[in-house]
């Protein structure tokens, strides 16, 4: 797609060149002019008397010459001048819609997140009352929890987006999980201490989940895990006792990755942008050059606003936008950004 803003530098920088060789031409031309009416007023001084009448219009041909230039050079500064003037304008206007549409693109890619969290957050509150996870919860034997791993391993199967599923008892003891030939150490595991465990427990209802930061996680190979949590309830009930917590773990860095690669940049531009993904700490959580994720800030300037840009002090052209939420779900103060060298 052809970029505008190079149309209208292109056009402003035809203009001054056009406007400068004609202005050349006519300065060329005047000096000619001067040039002939020096030779008349000798060759009119030669003549003496005779020459007196011509004389009167050599002179005059030089003041006009004369005149002529100085317009010439007027309008040389004046095009100069408002041609600059038109380059400024433009470029800043150009730059307006450029960062209006980075910060458009920054909100596409967090609303695609949005919507797929979502879906994470109907998952847990609607697995969490599966009647194999709810009487594993309830009464742990181990018939109790084969059948409960069987029933998360057969949801595994359909929902390739997830690295694991875990139950866990109210003391925060793992009792099952769907994948206990690849992360066996799952089943010994204690998640008392994990913050998503007592806010999961800590839930007043059915329709309460939680979300952990995104974050590695050692059991499950190391691997960078969206959590998602939800207490099991008795009887699977919306308003019964909590008995247990199911965590879900999002298997973050493909899905993420996907959707910051996946930004419709235009080519020329791709190699020169970076697409983010931030926490409400500014951490990056997903980038498109896949360096600094969970390791990296990026602060952002804001001005109070949901959604902008701005060019930094390095000339960098910064567009953001937070997260809107999406149905029920109300976002996690999440930025999309997208960085771009000028």
């Amino acid at each position: 797609m052809t970029n505008p803003g190079n149309n209208l530098f292109d056009l402003s920088r035809g203009v001054l060149d056009v406007a400068s060789q004609k202005v050349s031409r006519i300065e060329e031309i005047t000096r000619r002019m001067k040039m002939l009416a020096m030779n008349a007023l000798i060759e009119a001084a030669r003549a003496g008397d005779n020459g007196r009448g011509f004389a009167v219009v050599a002179n005059e041909v030089s003041e006009i010459s004369t005149q002529v230039n100085g317009i010439t050079k007027e309008l040389r500064s004046e095009i100069v001048a408002r041609v600059d003037h038109l380059t400024t304008t433009g470029s800043a206007i150009v730059q307006e819609m450029h960062g209006k549409r980075l910060a458009d693109l920054s909100l596409n890619m967090i609303e695609i997140i949005d919507r797929n969290l979502y879906e994470r957050s109907c998952d847990v509150r609607w697995w969490a009352t599966d009647r194999a996870v709810v009487d594993c919860a309830a009464a742990p034997t181990d018939d109790a929890r084969r059948h409960a791993a069987r029933r998360l391993g057969v949801i595994l199967e359909s929902y390739t987006v997830y690295l694991d599923l875990w139950i866990a008892d109210r003391d925060g003891r793992v009792i099952a999980n769907g994948r206990p030939d690849r992360y066996r150490n799952a089943q010994t595991a204690m998640v008392a201490d994990e913050p998503w465990f007592r806010q999961a427990l800590a839930t007043r209802n059915g329709g309460e989940f939680i979300v952990g930061d995104v974050t590695r996680n050692k059991i499950l190979d190391d691997r960078v895990v969206a959590t998602y949590a939800t207490a099991i309830r008795r009887n699977g009930d919306a308003d019964g006792e909590a008995i247990g917590v199911l965590g879900i773990f999002f298997d973050w860095e493909p899905q993420a990755a996907a959707v910051v690669q996946g930004v419709r940049l235009e080519e020329e531009e791709r190699e020169r942008s970076r697409c983010l993904l931030l926490d409400a700490r500014h951490r990056v959580i997903a980038s498109s050059d896949g360096h600094g994720v969970l390791t990296e800030t990026v602060p952002l300037r804001r001005d109070g606003g949901s959604m902008g840009h701005y060019t930094d002090p390095r000339g960098k052209l910064i567009g953001y936008a937070l997260t809107p939420g999406y149905e029920t779900y109300k976002g996690l103060g999440w930025f999309g950004v997208i960085v771009q060298a000028p």
